[in-house]
């Protein structure tokens, strides 16, 4: 398993991985990201905003990365800035297939990505990623899975996974949605000649949002290594627009809305990688604090009270606009 690079690591921020989501493309849903980018949103700018934090984030100890396919052209990046690295060999580089970037490089597309679970769009997709990361990729995933998902009863697509996995590929998969619990229960009964398939799990989990964390636990005991994404609600955790309760509570530790927000799942005994979505090298180094929150029982009973229903939570995330 490439995470044990993980386990081994001597830093408190070996636990905190950073996600390329808001790095990768010109658009994406995290509020007050209009102000974090340059003006210059040209693929050049980005190219080099990514390496920044890229740089910033490994020197402050962190060995997780995480792309996928449709988050613009966060694969090439996170090659680009690789391969003039090659003694950089102490970390895991995560992928995700399932979903096609459609936006064109624009911020106000009509579609900026399209959801395909079929063999045939792994096979293509596969291969894209093979150009850009080749054997640097460790973990590759499919793409928010939810219960009803093709790929979870595709015996072929399970088969080439299987493949893939025989070949040194760690497989995993991502879950999206009110029903994330139910879709991480139907993967871990995912089987090839027996042997479960998927030995890690990716899931949006968070102060607001805590409906997985049973699922969660249950595949942390089965085996599999979780991956937390969202941990900030896509800035709904973080100045200026977190709860006054949590803006509270991180006066009172001296830290910020985004440390803890980070720090409440890390306290997780089945959280194995918390991402950060920094897209600026400021944001990462506030989000790297959570290592470092000390969070009374006080403070967790405060934060508790933050928790939304599941549907209620999804809903609004969808409402979030394309900056």
């Amino acid at each position: 398993m490439p995470f044990a690079r993980l386990a081994s690591a001597t830093t408190p921020t070996c636990h905190i991985g950073l996600g390329l989501a808001a790095l990768g493309r010109p658009g994406y849903i995290n509020l007050g990201r209009d102000e974090d980018l340059p003006a210059d949103r040209s693929v050049d700018a980005l190219r080099t905003r990514t390496h920044e934090v890229l740089d910033a984030a490994y020197a402050q100890g962190v060995r997780y990365f995480d792309a996928a396919r449709s988050y613009g052209r966060s694969e090439e990046f996170l090659a680009d800035w690789l391969k003039p690295r090659p003694e950089i060999d102490d970390i895991v580089v995560g992928s995700k297939w399932g979903y096609t970037y459609t936006a064109d490089w624009s911020t106000d597309a009509e579609q900026h990505e399209v959801k395909d679970h079929s063999l045939a769009a792994y096979e293509r997709q596969r291969a894209e990623t093979d150009a850009l990361l080749g054997d640097r990729l460790d973990l590759y995933q499919i793409h928010s899975v939810t219960p009803d998902s093709p790929a979870l009863t595709d015996k072929d697509l399970h088969g080439r996974l299987a493949e893939a996995a025989a070949a040194g590929v760690t497989l995993g998969f991502s879950t999206s949605g009110p029903a994330q619990a139910d879709a991480i229960r139907a993967a871990l009964a995912v089987t090839v000649d027996g042997e479960p398939l998927f030995r890690t799990v990716q899931s949006t989990y968070n102060a607001l949002e805590i409906s997985a964390g049973p699922a969660l636990a249950e595949a942390h005991d089965a085996g599999l290594t979780v991956i937390v994404k969202e941990g900030m609600a896509n800035g709904r955790l973080a100045e200026p627009h977190a709860p006054d309760a949590l803006k509270a509570v991180a006066e009172e530790t001296g830290l910020g809305c985004d440390a803890v927000a980070l720090a409440l799942i890390l306290r997780q005994p089945w959280a194995g990688v918390v991402l950060s979505g920094a897209a600026t090298v400021t944001q990462l180094a506030s989000n790297l604090h959570a290592a470092v929150v000390d969070l009374s029982d006080d403070h967790l009973d405060r934060l508790a009270t933050l928790t939304e229903e599941p549907h209620a939570y999804w809903e609004r995330r969808g409402q979030l606009p394309w900056h």
